[in-house]
C-alpha cells in the first residue's frame, strides 16, 4: 500500500475514529513510512516482554510500546529490530528510547522513538500487553491501524485507503 499521512489527513481527519499523534518522535530505521495493525505493550525500562512479542510471527503489524516516556535507558536495540524484521513486523513505536541507532538506520523497518540512549534496559519481565495505551495525544488500541511517514503518525479504528 502506498500512502502519505498528509493525504490520509485530507481525506479522513475530523472523523471520530481518526487521531493524529503529537510530533514527539524521531524516525529510525531504513523504512521512513510504515503501517499496520497495532499490538500494544506497557512496560517501564524493561524489554523482556518486548523480545517475547517480537519473536511472534505476524503480518502487517506494528508494536506500540508505552515505555512511560523514560529517557534513562533503551527499550529496543539492533538485535531486537532484526528479530522484528525476521518475524514480519512492519514497525515499532516507542514512547521511550532505543540504542544502536546507526545500525537500526540500515535495517528495513520503521521505528519511531523519543531519542537514542546507550544504556540497555532492565530484565524484570514486567508489563501488560494489548491494553489501551495513551501518549502523544493518541489512544492506541489493539487491532486499530497505525500509519507513519516523515510527516507524522496517525491512528484509525478502521483501515484507510
Amino acid at each position: 500500500m502506498t500512502f502519505t499521512t498528509a493525504v490520509l489527513c485530507d481525506n479522513y481527519s475530523g472523523q471520530d475514529h481518526f487521531q493524529i499523534a503529537e510530533s514527539l518522535f524521531m524516525s529510525f530505521g531504513g523504512n521512513s513510512a510504515f503501517y499496520g495493525q497495532i499490538t500494544t505493550l506497557k512496560t517501564f525500562e524493561d524489554n523482556v516482554l518486548i523480545k517475547s512479542i517480537l519473536e511472534e510471527k505476524v503480518q502487517n503489524r506494528v508494536l506500540v510500546i508505552d515505555g512511560g516516556g523514560s529517557h534513562r535507558c533503551a527499550l529496543i536495540d539492533a538485535d531486537l529490530a532484526k528479530i522484528a524484521i525476521s518475524n514480519g513486523w512492519q514497525g515499532i513505536v516507542i514512547y521511550g528510547c532505543l540504542r544502536n541507532a546507526s545500525i537500526i538506520d540500515t535495517l528495513p523497518i520503521g521505528i519511531r522513538a523519543l531519542h537514542a540512549h546507550p544504556l540497555k534496559s532492565h530484565k524484570k519481565n514486567h508489563g501488560d500487553r494489548d491494553l489501551l495505551v495513551s501518549f502523544a495525544g493518541v489512544n492506541f488500541k489493539k487491532d486499530h491501524y497505525l500509519y507513519a511517514d516523515n510527516d507524522g503518525m496517525i491512528v484509525s479504528a478502521t483501515i484507510l485507503s
